[in-house]
This record gives structure tokens, sequence and C-alpha cells, in this order.
């Protein structure tokens, strides 16, 4: 029977990529940089974050490091931790500022909240950083549990972060339902962990996947089981 829903963060129930985009395109200039190809600066600072966070993700490096290590990459430079954590503090400020939740966030929490389900988020991050994210956005007071990857033995989709959030939320891997955005991380890893789970694919780039939405309008009361979706 299910029990719990559990929500990925960034890019499920929060615009993370979307933040990222408009810090990065307005922190550019601050920096001095030809902005005469944008889009090549904006994806070269993905790869790199992408990257770092990986390496942090496996626990190589802090979180501090990561995003120095993404300064010193993207800026080609030998800063030092102070003046990396300075420059890197231009981009942060930004685009915490631009944090938002989409739409279907909210409606779709309290649908499942009002089915009598707990509510619950398992995110790869910081702990600090993403609870900051859900108080910014308003979403923590829709949720009944937050679980970052700092408080679990490993990160999605690494089998040892699902079994690990099971036991913080008192339930067997088939109480639960994963909704998220990642293939790998929100979807895959989770079904072979034993749970269900539902792919969030807003930009409809993966029709082979049985177990998908587009929007969180379509996560409803009699809706809740993957194999319903």
């Amino acid at each position: 029977m299910l029990k719990v829903v559990l929500f990925d963060l960034d890019d499920t129930l929060v615009n993370q990529v979307g933040a990222s985009r408009a810090a990065l395109l307005d922190w550019l200039p601050e920096l001095g940089l030809d902005l005469d190809d944008p889009e090549e600066l904006v994806t070269a600072w993905g790869v790199i974050a992408e990257e770092a966070y990986e390496r942090y993700q496996r626990r190589e490096i802090t979180f501090a490091e990561q995003r120095r290590i993404r300064v010193r990459e993207f800026l080609g430079c030998d800063a030092t931790d102070d003046e990396a954590d300075e420059l890197f503090s231009g981009y942060l400020t930004r685009y915490e500022a631009g944090w938002t939740a989409f739409d279907d966030a909210v409606p779709a929490l309290r649908r499942v909240r009002d089915a009598g389900l707990v509510v619950a988020v398992l995110t790869n991050g910081d702990s600090a950083h993403q609870r900051s994210k859900l108080d910014r956005t308003g979403l923590a007071g829709h949720l009944d549990v937050v679980v970052a990857s700092d408080d679990l033995p490993a990160g999605k989709p690494d089998p040892r972060a699902y079994a690990a959030t099971c036991e913080i939320l008192g339930v067997t891997p088939g109480d639960v339902l994963m909704v998220g955005n990642d293939v790998e991380k929100d979807y895959q890893g989770p079904v072979d962990a034993g749970l269900d789970a539902v792919l969030l694919d807003r930009a409809d780039r993966h029709p082979g996947i049985e177990h998908r939405i587009r929007t969180l309008d379509e996560i409803a009361p009699g809706k809740m089981v993957g194999s319903d979706l």
C-alpha cells in the first residue's frame, strides 16, 4: 500500500536550471567575460558544475570545495579559497534570488497530503542549502519530511540512498512512490531499489519511459502508483 510520495527537489519542484541560467547571465558582465556567445558560457558552466557536484556526491570533496572548483575551472584561474568564495558569492546571491517553485508544485503537494499520504523530498545536496531553498520558495510548509544526501551514506542513484531514506521514513521500499525529473536518479535508481517511480518529463524528452508525466498536475489521488500513471 502506498504510504509516501517522495519528490525530487531541483527541476521537479523548483526551477533550478532557470535560476542558474539567469544568475549566470547576470553575473558574467561583472566578471568582464565576453558575452558574444553567452550560451556557450552557460553550457560550459553547466558541465563544470555537474562534474564538480558529482565529485561532492561521491564524498571526494566538500560542498564548499565543489563551489571553488567550479569558479577556478570556469575562469581558468588559481584563486585562493577566500578569493574563490568571494567570486562564487556573486553568482550565488543572484542564484538564490532566482529560486522559484514551479506553478504545479504546491497544488501537487497539497493533493498528496490531502490523500492522507506522507509528502517527502529526497534531494542530492547540502541539507542546509536545500532547506533554505524550500523556505525561500514557500515549499517547506507543504512537506512532512526532507532528506538530503548528506544525511545518507550515499546520494542518488546509489541504492543505499533509497534504502536509508525508507529507514528514515519508517516504511518499506514498496510503500514509496518516487517522482522526479532525472531518469537515472529519480526513476531507474528507485525502481531498481524496489520503489515505484514516475518520471517527470516536462520537455517530453523521454517518450520511451513507461511511467512518466508531463506536469505535476498529473499527480492526483487515485493515480498514485507508478503502474497507474
